[in-house]
């Protein structure tokens, strides 16, 4: 069994330098060594982590990082890892094909687009939030109370975030079609700033950006009550095929696969104090904003990597691909490792979290 050891830890900001290397590869032609989903893994899961090993976490407005140093496990993992972080998961998969990142946090949508890019970063963990913490804000001087309401309006869109699928299903459930909004496309990172100046109508958004639409006056939200169904409220890890099947570092993505359950879970049981470390602190909202932030998101757990799961990716896989978002057929079943389902049972089991239920 590998004891740990000290963990070095660079928290410089490192996207100046992933970016250049996403160009250089993108120039040279020889960026990706994951262009095509190969073979699962077979057998158990490597966990010697020799010294040396090193992961490059891509994380989203430090929430990875936070999670694991407020609850203490950053100090211990047992090999070197690096944070950079990004907007989104488009980001993220560039960071993947360049090879710049290894492991990352996103929502449902950003694994299916990695795969129908031929990208090969499977699923090695997965933890469901209230699907309602996702709301859709409504521009200054706009009234939206129901779906039905979104005919012929403006809607930001981001191709390849868990976002767009909340947009699909939203136009579905209203009982329209995309031919009856105006998708408009952009990055995940104007969203906030073009629905508070009235550049869209509604934008899905998660918080801090929530509070923050909210701090600009006549702006609303559309009711939760019509938003049943529209996320899942999942969240996943994903990493390179590359680095799942080199032994040293699928170990060490095992041990970072548990050591985030447990930092979770800790901020289950240290909600205020999670409210204050992560959205006061380093997020800046108030702590009257961190506190119902957290309320509305309740308690994270953690789905086993199993059918069952592989079934609900395939209900996003087919909204979106019935829209006509897809370059192609993909099959969920495709962009798991389930050999790391392992890991998830025992650190649940052990820390006395739960599995969830499973459902939407």
């Amino acid at each position: 069994m590998t004891h740990p050891r000290s963990t070095r830890i660079r928290f410089g900001r490192m996207v100046a330098l992933l970016l250049a290397t996403v160009v250089v590869a993108a120039l040279t032609g020889c960026a990706n060594n994951d262009q095509a989903a190969g073979p699962a893994a077979t057998g158990p899961l490597p966990t010697e982590i020799p010294p040396g090993t090193k992961l490059v976490v891509a994380d989203q407005q430090e929430r990875v990082q936070t999670w694991l140093r407020a609850s203490g496990e950053l100090e211990r993992l047992p090999f070197t890892v690096e944070f950079a972080n990004f907007v989104g998961g488009p980001a993220i998969l560039e960071a993947f094909r360049a090879g710049a990142a290894d492991v990352a946090q996103v929502g449902d949508v950003p694994p299916i687009h990695a795969l129908a890019a031929g990208q090969d970063v499977p699923i090695v963990s997965a933890y469901q939030t209230n699907p309602l913490s996702l709301k859709f804000g409504v521009a200054p001087g706009i009234s939206i109370t129901r779906l039905a309401d979104l005919k012929g309006r403006r809607i930001a869109y981001a191709e390849g975030t868990a976002q767009q699928a909340a947009v699909l299903r939203a136009v579905a459930k209203a009982g329209l079609t995309t031919s009856d909004v105006q998708l408009v496309r952009l990055q995940l990172s104007e969203f906030l700033d073009a629905t508070r100046t009235g550049q869209v109508d509604v934008a899905p958004l998660i918080e801090p950006n929530v509070t923050r639409l909210l701090r600009t006056a006549g702006t609303s939200l559309i009711p939760d009550a019509e938003l049943s169904g529209i996320s899942t409220g999942l969240s996943y890890v994903y990493a390179r095929r590359a680095v799942v099947r080199d032994p040293a570092r699928a170990a060490a993505v095992g041990a970072l696969v548990a050591a985030l359950i447990r930092a979770q879970h800790w901020s289950n049981q240290h909600r205020d104090e999670w409210a204050r470390r992560y959205y006061v602190d380093s997020q800046k909202v108030s702590a009257e904003d961190a506190k119902r932030i957290v309320d509305s998101l309740g308690v994270y757990t953690f789905p086993h990597l199993n059918q069952q799961l592989v079934d609900r990716q395939q209900s996003t896989v087919d909204i979106i691909d019935s829209a006509g978002e897809l370059p192609r057929k993909v099959r969920a079943a495709d962009g798991f490792d389930l050999r790391f389902d392992e890991v998830v049972t025992r650190t649940v089991t052990e820390i006395g979290a739960s599995f969830g239920t499973g459902a939407n």
